[in-house]
């Protein structure tokens, strides 16, 4: 069942104009603009640009999707084969199932919904033409990373993505920008260069680097020896990039220095490559290697969880003087560790469940980075202490609907039923219950409750973010000075802008005489800036897709159990 009729041939111009189309827009994006195009302003005609290429990959992405045969999702579709470098056999071979189109389309929507953000809130930073580029080589290759077939491609593909987001973070960040940056780049490198040793023993071990055939042949070409080195190789530089915990140090660095954006593919996007190279190469082309090492992975996998949310405890205390940015980066260790203890079950369910939570981080990690984004350009700064405590009213009194949608995405991440972050945690602890056979019951299940706990301790983390965040605390009471006065955000040519920029003292930060802890309070609390319609435009998708996804899992189940259920019976439906 499709829902529109596309023919083969269209398909697969949809899927490789996915791959290319933002390769092109970056060169296109570096050029200068033509006269008629340039408009008043030659950084808002590329920023333009950026949205308009950013939008069309994204209609491209959902025709695919609709276009795709949902009766035979284990099938590869809009397939792409053409020799490129014969004395290798490397393949230009592209194609989708039901594993890799959700991950497609939910590039495509958060590369569109930076780029219209960054259209009306561009960070500070160099010339905005490097920006949009860096952006759409980014989007380039994740979107080519989820659609090649070829472990070589897959390679090129993953390690496209390094040097954008090394530079988004290094020009366009933060605090220690430089450090962060550094810090990521070296480590997703040393883990890329043992990854490649693995890929190279596979194809050179089993005469071919397509996907397709070593998922069919599903191991039997391989001795368990390679494969256990294999696994070893590749699972080291995956684990890197999605991060498993002891390998997560890098993360929260370079989410703190990040821009908003470049958080949001970072989390959104760029964590889900690690995962899905476990999935899409090492189920099915390494399982004796994988089973070898999956109790390994599933302890390291939750004690990530555990030890993510306990970081994010004490970072949330009063007087840790935590960060929020820092905070949510800490939540995304445990929430991918979710999905690396259901990939280590090595059971349908399991894996479904990883999928499944997978995307829900994305769409719900993503809306927590941006909010977090505009709450520091109101406040100025993204202290716990400094939010919860110096704001009078906070985030429910100065900003409600800003608070109200913080809150829910604090309860989607915390896995509340009905919305998306439900689903994937429950599968996930299901399957770890019933591992496959080969795996020790005991073990897993002791993995499960362990989990499970780490369920309690994300709930506790982000109740106190909303309780501190969204309602200030309870303790002091706070009195406006005589010389308060509403501030209004300023505005400029490209948009609103909210108050807090550099060379200003934002309202309600540290040592501000905006407001007193003397008596209770004798005026109407300062309102803030609330949500600007391109704020509402970039994050109403996010919320209608978690809320969908946590109503109608089927929508996604559908897409990956019979993909899932094919990959892990070695090609054999």
């Amino acid at each position: 069942m499709t829902v529109i009729d596309i023919s083969p041939s269209v398909m697969q111009f949809l899927l490789a104009f996915i791959v290319v189309a933002p390769l092109l827009g970056a060169l296109a994006a570096l050029l200068p603009a033509p006269p008629g195009l340039r408009g008043r302003n030659p950084d808002q005609a590329v920023l333009r640009h950026g949205v308009t290429v950013t939008g069309a990959v994204l209609v491209a992405a959902i025709v695919l999707a609709a276009g795709f045969d949902h009766d035979h999702p284990a099938t590869m579709q809009a397939t792409t084969d053409i020799s490129w470098i014969p004395a290798l056999d490397v393949r230009i071979h592209l194609g989708i199932d039901g594993i890799s189109l959700p991950l497609l389309v939910l590039t495509a929507l958060l590369t569109f919904l930076c780029a219209l953000y960054s259209y009306f809130k561009l960070p500070a930073g160099p010339s905005p033409k490097a920006f949009v580029a860096l952006v759409l080589v980014l989007e380039s290759g994740t979107l080519a990373t989820f659609a090649v077939l070829d472990l070589l491609l897959f390679f090129l593909a993953f390690e496209m993505v390094l040097i954008p987001m090394y530079f988004l973070i290094a020009r366009w960040g933060g605090d220690q920008r430089q450090a962060a940056a550094w810090k990521f780049i070296l480590y997703t490198l040393l883990g890329s260069v043992v990854m490649l040793l693995g890929l190279l023993l596979i194809g050179l071990k089993s005469g071919t680097f397509d996907m397709v055939a070593l998922a069919t042949d599903n191991g039997r070409g391989l001795t368990t020896s390679v494969q256990v080195i294999a696994v070893l190789a590749i699972g080291l530089g995956l684990a890197v990039k999605t991060p498993m915990w002891p390998l997560h140090s890098w993360l929260p660095d370079a989410h703190t220095a990040a821009p908003t954006v470049g958080s949001v593919l970072l989390a959104g996007v760029l964590l889900k490559m690690g995962t899905y190279g476990f999935v899409r190469i090492l189920l099915p082309v390494a399982p004796d290697g994988m089973r070898t090492f999956a109790p390994y992975l599933a302890a390291f996998a939750v004690v990530g969880i555990v030890y993510g949310s306990l970081a994010c405890l004490a970072l949330a205390r009063p007087g840790a003087k935590g960060d929020l940015k820092r905070l949510i980066a800490y939540s995304s260790v445990g929430h991918m560790g979710f999905v690396l203890l259901g990939i280590a079950t090595m059971t349908p369910t399991g894996v479904n469940g990883a999928l499944f939570a997978n995307i829900a981080h994305g769409l719900i990690t993503g809306l927590l980075f941006f909010l977090v984004g505009a709450v520091k350009d109101r406040y100025g700064t993204a202290d716990l202490d400094t939010l919860a405590g110096a704001t009078g009213a906070a985030l429910y009194g100065r900003a409600p609907r800003l608070g109200a949608l913080l809150a829910f995405a604090a309860v989607a991440s915390l896995g509340l039923p009905g919305l998306a972050g439900f689903w994937g945690e429950m599968l996930t602890l299901f399957g770890a219950y019933s591992p496959a056979e080969g795996l020790s019951r005991p073990a897993f299940r002791t993995f499960m409750a362990i989990g499970a706990f780490g369920t309690l301790l994300t709930a506790a983390y982000m109740l106190i973010v909303v309780r501190r965040v969204c309602m200030g605390e309870h303790a002091p009471h706070f009195r406006l000075s005589s010389d308060e006065q509403p501030q209004q955000a300023p505005r400029t040519a490209d948009g609103p802008q909210p108050s807090g920029t550099a060379g200003s003292q934002p309202s309600g930060a540290a040592g501000s005489p905006l407001l007193e802890t003397a008596g209770p309070r004798t005026a109407t609390t300062p309102q803030l800036a609330d949500i600007h319609p391109y704020e509402a435009a970039a994050w109403t998708p996010l919320v209608a897709l978690t809320v969908l996804a946590g109503l109608w899992p089927a929508v996604l189940l559908g897409l990956t159990d019979p993909a899932v259920q094919q990959l892990l019976a070695g090609g054999k439906s």
